[in-house]
């Protein structure tokens, strides 16, 4: 049993907060909004704080799952100076790996570890407790971590250096824009040929074109449903980070780049908190 904290009760944060405790963790949480903490306490029998500071004070791990770069930079500004030396933070929000490295240079200052953990599952995942977290940190600090993140993890692994795991993020969402575009594209051919896309993934989900966002998502867009909790704001978010990495990197990536443009059509349509399948509505309508 460990002491922990978790900062961060989102779409994510919450839920896998929730295994922890089920997992016979001791759990403080902290979120900007209050009533969403005191909300987890009453479901969770868990204890909320006011301040970043209570929660983190005696915390043997303590959990970020916020929105960017800068919810970080300044949820880290209050942990550094309140956890307890030793402390292992691990940073679950997607964010860039000079982020990870800048904060990873704090914590260790500051006589604390942080690895950067961003995930990947989605809602699901998370309420499931099946995440996929990619890591990046020292191999002692991870080996620490590791039987705690397992808590909502079905997948962990480390990555390498700091920086490592929101790089691998980075390859994760270059694969699923590119995923999604392509699918968005094939139901709506089956759609306009007058095929029955239910009868379409069963002959051809098993072969070459199989993937999780045919499994997962196919019909769901075939039917029009884009509703499944990770949002069109938070991908353009990730692909922004990841076009400007690709940009320090001297590279191109046309397919990403396109996509995010597509992304942002979606935005101007008002599909802001739609899920990332919703490319198919740029084609529908």
């Amino acid at each position: 049993m460990a002491n922990c904290a978790f900062l961060g009760l989102g779409v994510m944060g919450y839920s896998m907060a929730g295994h922890l405790v089920t997992q016979g963790h001791n759990v403080k949480v902290w979120n900007r909004t209050a009533s969403r903490a005191q909300k987890w306490a009453s479901e969770y029998r868990g204890k909320a704080y006011t301040t970043i500071a209570e929660a983190v004070a005696e915390a043997d791990f303590i959990f970020l799952c916020v929105g960017e770069d800068k919810d970080v930079r300044a949820v880290m500004a209050e942990v550094l100076p309140a956890a307890r030396p030793g402390a292992i933070v691990v940073d679950h929000t997607t964010a860039s790996d000079a982020c990870a490295k800048a904060c990873y240079a704090d914590a260790e200052a500051k006589g604390l570890a942080f690895i950067d953990a961003p995930i990947s599952g989605g809602e699901a995942g998370a309420v499931n407790g099946q995440l996929t977290v990619m890591c990046g940190g020292d191999q002692d600090a991870f080996e620490a971590a590791l039987p705690i993140i397992d808590s909502y993890a079905k997948a962990v692994k480390l990555m390498g250096p700091s920086g490592a795991g929101q790089l691998t993020k980075m390859v994760n969402q270059i694969c699923i824009a590119g995923l999604l575009q392509g699918l968005s594209e094939a139901v709506f051919f089956a759609q306009k040929a007058g095929l029955d896309m239910e009868e379409v993934v069963g002959a051809i989900g098993k072969g070459a074109a199989q993937s999780w966002q045919m499994d997962n998502r196919a019909l769901t867009m075939a039917r029009g449903e884009f509703d499944f909790g990770f949002a069109v704001d938070w991908m353009r978010k990730d692909l922004g980070i990841v076009q400007q990495t690709a940009k320090s990197l001297n590279i191109s990536l046309p397919v990403t780049e396109l996509v995010d443009q597509f992304y942002a059509d979606i935005q101007a349509m008002g599909g802001h908190r739609w899920d990332t399948s919703s490319l198919l509505k740029r084609l529908t309508e």
